[in-house]
């Protein structure tokens, strides 16, 4: 059982993100206006933005909150200045983890991760650590079901361009360059495909297994830096003995 993906169980996904609504909309408006900041106001001539954008719409973030979020990057409605910091270091059992955040102090965020790091079972390292056990990658995500013929998902997203198609629990994850990506998510909008989530993520290249007794731990772990505002994703990589 894979434990790196977000999205391998989509039901527990889609619980946690009814629950943590507010957060999450806090969190994505902090996207869009660095996104806006960046790059300008025009998702059209912004990937970053446009993205971004999507993602707030997958969650039905009210328009008036895009707006806002795009406002606050071009008419400086606020004085924060956020800067995007990864932050590594390793989970129960030498597990690689990743966190990407947007902060606009990195003394007080750095802080705050330590020692959720050291409170359950982990401790926060040295930039670099375990970024090269990852790799950058476009991932569009799609739900397994009735109607979805998991054959012909790897075929259009193969010959879209995919670098490979990953089932997962829930999930058929499909992988591209990232420079590749919006190529392959339009060639498979146009064939009907409608993704749970389409972005660029950081992929592990191979796993750490935990045996059942250190999950929960690891669980936690994650979802107390996911409960950080500055914490935009949570990257790992291990999965579960079977």
């Amino acid at each position: 059982m894979a434990g790196h993906s977000k999205w391998a169980n989509i039901k527990h996904k889609k619980s946690k993100e009814d629950a943590k609504r507010g957060q999450i909309f806090t969190k994505i408006g902090r996207k869009i206006t660095v996104a806006a900041k960046e790059g300008g106001s025009d998702p059209e001539a912004n990937v970053k933005l446009r993205l971004a954008i999507d993602e707030a719409r997958a969650v039905n973030m009210p328009n008036d909150n895009i707006d806002r979020a795009i406002a606050r990057a071009v008419g400086g409605l606020d004085g924060a200045t956020y800067s995007e910091v990864l932050y590594e270091g390793y989970g129960p059992g030498g597990v690689a983890i990743m966190l990407d955040t947007l902060t606009d102090n990195r003394n007080r965020t750095a802080g705050e991760v330590r020692h959720r790091f050291s409170k359950y079972g982990g401790n926060l390292g040295e930039s670099g650590c375990v970024a090269w056990m990852f790799e950058r990658r476009g991932l569009l995500v799609v739900e397994r079901g009735e109607e979805v013929d998991e054959d012909e998902v790897m075929l259009l997203a193969l010959e879209a361009g995919a670098v490979d198609v990953v089932t997962d629990g829930d999930v058929i994850e499909i992988h591209t360059d990232p420079g590749d990506f919006l190529t392959v998510k339009g060639d498979l909008e146009a064939e009907g495909l409608r993704f749970l989530g389409a972005e660029i993520s950081f992929i592990p290249q191979n796993t750490v297994t935990i045996t059942e007794d250190r999950v929960e731990s690891m669980e936690k772990l994650i979802e107390i830096l996911e409960e950080l505002d500055e914490v935009q994703e949570v990257y790992s990589n291990y999965e579960v003995e079977s």
